[in-house]
């Protein structure tokens, strides 16, 4: 307290030495009070005021590439889709209006999700005195002219040379759960066929 008192005895001594006129001192002492009143209004103000965010940046949304793929054989309108990336075979199907009555998907893995460039074949009944019959049991192996792998069914396959049902079996196991070959030598991967096997009816085979 005795400090305050000090200095502020200081203050009116300098206030009485200075060598203004009376209305040069009331000015001089003006213009510190507009200064003093201005500094505070910022201050108080300054400190008050709500701070705006940023507006938040909308999330850029991604879509997974197109995929073409050739939907035939028992479909009510075949044809050439494009799909998104990670569609399913039963989206292909879907896309060409999907299976006519009676058509055979049994062998055909629904949900995978297909390749770009495939084809997705679904066969169609067969029909034996007018009754529609599961392609499987009616089929016979052909002997003749080279075999589809991508569309032969198991009794097809088991006319190859050195196939018999296990291999062919396993044949279109592999094909339905990878999609359908795209290169004759892919039939390598399959269990229990080796090159010389595989030499034996790869003439006799096309995709």
């Amino acid at each position: 307290m005795e400090h305050i008192q000090i200095q502020f005895e200081n203050l009116r001594n300098w206030w009485h030495d200075l060598q203004f006129s009376s209305i040069q001192k009331r000015s001089l002492f003006a213009v510190a009070l507009l200064v003093i009143a201005i500094s505070g209004f910022f201050v108080v103000n300054g400190s008050s005021q709500e701070v705006i965010a940023a507006p938040p940046v909308p999330a850029m949304e991604t879509q997974a590439p197109l995929v073409t793929v050739d939907v035939a054989g028992a479909v009510n309108k075949p044809g050439v889709y494009a799909l998104p990336g990670n569609s399913r075979v039963i989206d292909a199907i879907k896309a060409a209006g999907n299976t006519i009555t009676g058509a055979d998907v049994s062998d055909i893995n629904l949900a995978r999700i297909i390749r770009d460039g495939e084809q997705v074949y679904v066969y169609p009944p067969v029909m034996r005195n007018g009754i529609s019959q599961s392609r499987i049991l009616t089929l016979k192996p052909r002997v003749n002219g080279p075999i589809i792998l991508n569309r032969a069914s198991a009794k097809e396959l088991e006319a190859l040379s050195g196939i018999g049902p296990v291999l062919a079996s396993r044949i279109i196991a592999y094909r339905t759960a990878h999609g359908p070959f795209v290169a004759l030598e892919e039939l390598l991967k399959v269990s229990g066929i080796g090159a010389a096997k595989f030499a034996q009816f790869k003439a006799k085979i096309r995709l």
